[in-house]
């Protein structure tokens, strides 16, 4: 009998690790459908355009599309770009977790209309932020600051539409941190700068690198808040997306895909690059 049952009883898989995880389900006929609605909708919105512009760009060939960006002013107007919102970012990490700190863990008067404040830039339009600026860094500005026509034209005009994402990044894992870790870590004898650097900030980074990734995307593609106050000039003030609508309004296509794609590329990498010092920041901590 003994061997009977034996015999009749399935035999073990010879593979236990090519089972299924525990918990994953295949997708049933309603997730399908979704999913590829999803994917469907994303590649009209995103995926398709920017292969339209890459192979825009492509057309121009090795040299032409060398010959666009070896130009002298749309190689100033590239490098502006980059540089002033490489800046803004570095200065957004520094405020914009510093405000988030202060929305989170203070108390004070006006808090509340301080937090709905800071989402000015995300519901403003663009040109009228850069009225606002002209208004304020203009020729009668009543700070006594006149930034119209100069390289800080742009980069207060970045640093304008580029405030929130870092913040509101940052504010919701603020806000979901327990405090028992920090007090565990008070009471071992670390000091305020210690618990934050060690305890805190390992669980900020992730966040602070999302945001950081945003607004350098935000800011090399700005456009509206810059044309009031930089004043557009060539080889000084100019920026890589008014160079890309002056080709154009030049009837140079390809050219001003070959821009756009540069732009495209940039950021992709330092997306790339941000996600990857947070994911190595993380294992760290």
């Amino acid at each position: 009998m003994a061997v009977i049952a034996s015999a009749a009883s399935p035999a073990p898989p010879a593979n236990p690790r090519g089972r299924r995880a525990r918990g994953a389900r295949s997708l049933g006929a309603g997730s399908t459908l979704s999913l590829g609605i999803s994917v469907l909708w994303f590649s009209l919105l995103v995926l398709i355009p920017l292969v339209a512009v890459l192979v825009s760009a492509a057309g121009l060939g090795p040299a032409g599309f060398w010959k666009v960006l070896s130009s002298p002013q749309t190689a100033a107007a590239i490098r502006l770009t980059v540089e002033q919102s490489v800046l803004v970012t570095l200065l957004n990490v520094v405020m914009g977790t510093t405000l988030a700190w202060v929305l989170v863990r203070d108390r004070f008067f006006g808090k509340r209309a301080l937090d709905v404040v800071i989402d000015v830039p995300f519901a403003l339009p663009t040109i009228v932020a850069g009225l606002v600026l002209l208004s304020l860094y203009g020729p009668r500005s009543p700070l006594g600051i006149n930034a119209v026509n100069t390289r800080y034209a742009v980069f207060l005009a970045l640093a304008f539409v580029t405030l929130p994402f870092v913040v509101r990044t940052v504010q919701p894992v603020l806000e979901t941190l327990e405090r028992d870790v920090e007090e565990a870590a008070a009471s071992l004898g670390a000091g305020r700068l210690t618990t934050f650097r060690r305890v805190i900030l390992p669980s900020l980074v992730p966040a602070i690198s999302a945001g950081a990734a945003l607004s350098f995307a935000r800011g090399i593609s700005e456009y509206g808040s810059l044309v009031l106050l930089s004043g557009n000039l060539p080889g000084r003030t100019e920026v890589a997306s008014v160079r890309v609508l002056t080709y154009i309004e030049n009837g140079h296509k390809d050219q001003a895909s070959a821009v756009a794609a540069v732009l495209l590329v940039v950021a992709l990498l330092v997306i790339v690059v941000l996600d990857v010092v947070q994911r190595r920041l993380a294992r760290r901590g």
